[in-house]
């Protein structure tokens, strides 16, 4: 191979390198793509996944019957005072052979692979929880992490825009239409825009490595700048009665919460069911010098006695489903009173922005046009310019924090109904 090929290979091996590291960095573009990663690489999920796995293996075996015993007699071991003590079975008097199988009363097998479903169900409801909670995390994260890049190049305009002002405040300083002290006001406030330009970029690193931790990525891993917010629902999609049926129905929290109740309940009936004796069947050859002489077989009942023992047993086992029970109130109660503040602070947020962005913030930018005009005339003074461009730039900020919780609400009532709206 020459030089020129050779050259060729490597270069073409560099450029797939590089276009495979740029197409890892742009992870992050948009939400739904760190959701799809995190669910395929969270080493929390994946934890919580085998969890479940391992619960519902319980299930089969919890069911079965128990493994048979074998137990060996060998009598007369001296064979009537004859020989010297021995235990090999043709060379005693006789060897009794006995397998038994242990066979719970009626019943008692169906509730314990019921209890064992139900609490391998109560696993699986807890790994969705795990779930629900990290992708809530990522959606009000990505939205921190898409409001800090936008305030970013707010921030970097409004600097451009300082600029601007201070070659004006230059202009008629030169020209004696305006004392010096407009100058150093003006870079006295890029300075300070410079210092919050430095603690965003901060907040920023923040927020890409906090989105890196729960992908399950190193921290200093590059994240694409964010693209896009999630579109919110129609108004109609967040009507309270609907969502409280659905939450009910689909919440992986109180999924598990009953399961752990019927888990319970199958318990409390097993500890009823002890009240009946269990039973062991067995058959015994009997082994006579080298063969089998005599059969028998054998029944084995227990006799629950104790009854004392029982009834406390029976009462911790209902007291264990009343409490199985009251969580589970609980918690819907509990999980109700968040939807219906998230629903609240979702709207308050969402009105919020629209009277920003559609009544202050176009006020504003009208305030700061008549006051930059009235400033190049000189009616005005560069502190009225100042202040005006402040609050077209806290009017934007509004918008973005606005934004950002609305975004922070729904990833929460998402999270607490199951699903995405």
């Amino acid at each position: 191979m020459t030089a020129a090929p050779r050259w060729g290979v490597l270069l073409s091996i560099l450029l797939l390198s590089a276009t495979s590291v740029r197409g890892e960095a742009l992870l992050g573009s948009g939400v739904e793509e760190l959701l799809a990663y995190a669910r395929e690489h969270s080493a929390e999920l994946a934890a919580r996944r085998l969890e479940a796995e391992a619960a519902a293996e319980r299930v089969a075996p919890a069911g079965n019957l128990a493994d048979p015993l074998l137990r060996i007699e060998l009598q007369d071991m001296t064979n009537g005072g004859s020989s010297s003590a021995n235990v090999l079975p043709a060379r005693v008097g006789s060897t009794k052979y006995t397998v038994i199988q242990p066979l719970p009363f009626w019943g008692k097998r169906d509730l314990k692979r019921q209890s064992a479903q139900a609490e391998a169900e109560a696993m699986q409801g807890l790994a969705d929880v795990s779930w629900n909670e990290l992708a809530a995390r990522i959606k009000t994260d990505y939205a921190q992490y898409y409001v800090l890049s936008r305030q970013l190049d707010l921030t970097r305009q409004v600097l451009d825009l300082v600029d601007r002002l201070a070659g004006i405040a230059r202009t008629r300083y030169a020209n004696g239409l305006a004392p010096q002290q407009d100058a150093i006001r003006v870079q006295v406030e890029r300075t300070a825009l410079q210092g919050e330009l430095i603690r965003m970029e901060m907040d920023q690193h923040h927020a890409q490595s906090r989105l890196n931790t729960l992908l399950t990525r190193h921290a200093h891993e590059v994240l694409a700048t964010p693209q896009r917010l999630r579109a919110l629902p129609a108004a109609a999609q967040l009507d309270y009665a609907t969502l409280e049926g659905r939450l009910q129905a689909r919440n992986p929290q109180l999924f598990a919460d009953d399961a752990s109740l019927r888990a319970a309940e199958k318990g409390r009936d097993l500890v009823y069911r002890n009240r009946y004796p269990d039973l062991a069947v067995g058959v015994s050859p009997l082994q006579t010098g080298g063969r089998v002489s005599e059969w028998g077989v054998m029944l084995e009942v227990s006799i629950p006695l104790q009854q004392g023992s029982r009834r406390s047993q029976e009462r911790e086992a209902e007291k264990v489903v009343d409490a199985a029970r009251a969580r589970r109130e609980a918690a819907a109660n509990e999980l109700l009173g968040v939807l219906s503040e998230d629903l609240s602070a979702l709207d308050a947020a969402r009105r919020l922005e629209s009277l920003t962005a559609g009544s202050l913030l176009p006020q504003a930018e009208l305030t700061f046009q008549a006051a930059l005009a009235g400033y190049e005339t000189g009616k005005v003074d560069f502190a009225t310019v100042l202040d005006a461009q402040r609050q077209i730039r806290q009017a934007r900020l509004a918008v973005l924090r606005a934004q950002a919780d609305q975004q922070a609400r729904l990833a929460d009532i998402e999270r607490l109904v199951g699903e995405d709206l």
